[in-house]
């Protein structure tokens, strides 16, 4: 489990963008954790040796293609066969591998375009987004990284920026996809750290700019939500927007989207800013707007541990043949008619 990506989307609309008199056009976002989206070709930019035929995972072209199948159904079946408007996905290897999911498969229907840049991750794990052109109009895209790092001394997945034009209006996305926490929390920490900045920096100068900005944080963060780089974005200064955790009710239990050694974990999540929820008239997310999207298909029984965990593509070295080792969340946005 490498991984954090996080979307930010921020949204100035009015009630007349999605439709007229409190009419809801119905607008689903997705985010996914694709567990190691690789096609079998040899990259050799990248260590991609673990994904090819006759590598240690035996990987192959029925596997990809059963794996890419199953996240098509997943989607599909995420927007209860009207599939989401924007679905934002890490541990991608390439724009072939999107190709084949938004061509190859029944999403073809539906005419996703994309949105994809190499990034400078060692494994060539990049972070992207698919979206329906037909609900919304891409009007700029960016990578970044963290101020200060030169692109050659930066080593991590860098942050995809896009803004969409919905109608008269405008979201603005970040996609970000930390370092794991796993095998090194103080190694990856500082790095970790100073992508939170960036993205709550981000926020803030968007909520300084437009105070009553409307602003969703989500993805995997590879963090909980009670943990210190997820403060960082949640923290509140003078002339700056609150960030509200929707996810922060989930945590604990038996529920999460990740289960490490038994234990289910918060790892994807969806922060909203205060003004989403508190909004007098147009889009809006009440706290039940998120969700974790948990179906039988996406879980399998946990042997080791009991209960259930998610059906992964892998366990270490094990070919499962499932889906991936994380669960999608979901966000809805409703439409409030002005009074």
């Amino acid at each position: 489990m490498l991984r954090l990506a996080i979307f930010l989307l921020v949204f100035t609309v009015p009630f007349t963008a999605f439709g007229q008199s409190g009419s809801f056009v119905h607008n689903r976002l997705m985010f996914y954790n694709t567990e190691n989206l690789f096609d079998t070709s040899d990259d050799s930019l990248t260590d991609d040796s673990e994904f090819l035929p006759g590598g240690p995972k035996g990987w192959s072209l029925s596997r990809y293609k059963r794996k890419t199948e199953g996240l098509y159904k997943t989607i599909m079946a995420a927007g209860e066969w009207d599939p989401p408007v924007i679905v934002a996905l890490c541990e991608v290897e390439n724009r072939g591998v999107l190709k084949a999911l938004v061509s190859g498969t029944g999403l073809s229907k539906y005419a996703y375009s994309i949105i994809h840049e190499e990034s400078p991750d060692r494994r060539g794990i990049d972070v992207c987004m698919i979206y329906r052109p037909d609900r919304v109009k891409l009007v700029d895209t960016h990578y970044w990284i963290p101020p200060g790092i030169a692109w050659q001394d930066f080593t991590s997945r860098s942050v995809l920026y896009t803004s969409f034009a919905i109608g008269d209006d405008t979201i603005h996305i970040i996609v970000n996809h930390w370092p794991s926490r796993r095998g090194g929390v103080l190694a990856a920490g500082n790095m970790r750290h100073m992508i939170a900045a960036m993205v709550k920096y981000k926020a803030d100068s968007l909520c300084i700019k437009h105070p009553k900005a409307r602003i969703i944080i989500a993805g995997d963060f590879n963090s909980n939500p009670g943990d210190p780089e997820i403060a960082i974005l949640t923290e509140r200064e003078n002339g700056r927007c609150r960030i509200i955790n929707l996810s922060d009710n989930n945590q604990g239990g038996n529920t999460g989207t990740y289960k490490y050694r038994g234990t289910w974990e918060m790892i994807d999540q969806v922060l909203v800013s205060e003004s989403l929820i508190d909004s007098g008239y147009g889009l809006y997310a009440d706290t039940g707007s998120f969700k974790i999207y948990n179906p039988p298909f996406l879980l399998a029984p946990d042997e080791k541990y009991s209960g259930q965990k998610p059906y992964s593509t892998y366990s270490g070295y094990i070919y499962n043949g499932g889906f991936s080792d994380h669960l999608p969340v979901l966000l809805d946005l409703k439409l409030r008619e002005v009074k």
